[in-house]
C-alpha cells in the first residue's frame, strides 16, 4: 500500500498520509513524494481545493520519522538538506512552495511536532474530537524548524504559542478550538465530510478571487499598512481583467449561479 494516497474528485484533491502503523510520521522519501503531489495540485487547473489528512483515527501526523528523518538533519550540512528532499520543508509545504489554492487540514488524532507544522501550513484546520496538538521538539532538545515558531504565534497569539512551545505539553481539540488553532471540532466519523463541506463551500466561490484573497493576506504579513493596502489593490486590479470578474456580477443580475472558468 502506498505511503501517500493522492486522488482528485469534484475539484477537490485528497492527500492522505497512509502510515498508520507509524503514526503517519514522514521520512525524507515521503517528502520527495509529497513534493511531486503538491506541485501537481498547484498546476492542475481542474482542482481548486486540497484536503490533507492522515489514515486512521490515531494520528494526523506525529511528525518526522525519528529513526530516519531527524538524524539526517544532524548528519548533513543544512544547506545541502534544504536543497534536497527537504527543500520545501516538512511535508513539502511548510516553506518555499507557493500555493494560493486553499488547503484544508483534517486533523484526526495526534498532530505533533512536524505534523503540527504541516497543519499550520494549511489555511483551515478542522479537528476530530480525539485530536491532540503539541510542540514536542523541546522534549528532544530542539524546536520547530519548519514554521512552527513563526506561524503558531500568528494563528493563536503569542501567549498561547509560547505556552505550547516552551512546555511541550499537548492540548486537546477543545482547547485548540478555544485558542483559534482549529475552526471546528467534530466527531471522528464526521471529519472528512466536514472538510468536504468546507471545500464545497469554497468551490462555489470564484477561484481566482479566493486565491487572490489568500495571497493578499499572506503576502501582507510584515508589510507596513500602506504597502499592504497598495498590494491588495494591485491584486484586485488584476482580477478586474479576468472573465470571472465579469461573470460574478452578470450571474447576480440574471439571478443564476455563476459559471466560473478560473480565467
Amino acid at each position: 500500500m502506498a505511503a501517500i494516497l493522492y486522488e482528485k474528485r469534484n475539484r477537490i484533491a485528497y492527500i492522505t498520509i497512509n502510515r498508520p502503523e507509524a503514526m503517519n510520521a514522514l521520512g525524507l522519501d515521503h517528502n520527495r513524494e509529497l513534493t511531486q503531489i503538491w506541485v501537481d495540485f498547484r498546476d492542475d487547473p481542474d482542482v481548486w481545493v486540497a484536503i490533507v489528512t492522515g489514515a486512521g483515527e490515531k494520528a494526523f501526523c506525529a511528525g518526522a520519522d525519528l529513526k530516519t528523518y531527524t538524524p539526517s538533519l544532524g548528519q548533513r550540512n543544512q544547506y545541502d538538506v534544504r536543497q534536497d528532499a527537504n527543500r520545501f520543508g516538512f511535508g513539502a509545504i511548510t516553506r518555499g512552495l507557493e500555493i494560493w489554492k486553499p488547503l484544508i487540514a483534517a486533523v484526526n488524532g495526534y498532530a505533533l511536532a512536524g505534523g503540527l507544522e504541516l497543519a499550520l501550513a494549511c489555511d483551515i484546520r478542522l479537528a476530530s474530537a480525539n485530536a491532540r496538538f503539541g510542540c514536542s521538539e523541546v522534549k528532544r532538545g530542539f524546536h520547530h524548524c519548519d514554521g512552527g515558531t513563526v506561524r503558531l504565534p500568528l494563528i493563536v497569539g503569542l501567549g498561547n504559542a509560547l505556552k505550547m512551545q516552551l512546555t511541550g505539553e499537548q492540548i486537546d481539540a477543545r482547547e485548540a478550538l478555544r485558542i483559534g488553532l482549529v475552526s471546528d471540532v467534530v466527531a471522528p466519523q464526521e471529519l472528512l465530510s466536514t472538510a468536504e463541506r468546507y471545500a464545497s463551500t469554497i468551490i462555489q466561490n470564484g477561484p481566482l478571487g479566493v486565491r487572490s484573497a489568500k495571497e493578499s493576506m499572506l503576502r501582507s504579513l510584515g508589510r507596513v499598512l500602506e504597502d499592504a493596502l497598495r498590494f491588495e489593490n494591485i491584486l484586485f486590479s488584476t482580477l478586474t481583467q479576468t472573465e470571472d470578474y465579469q461573470e460574478g456580477p452578470r450571474a447576480f443580475a440574471e439571478k443564476r449561479d455563476p459559471v466560473w472558468k478560473g480565467q
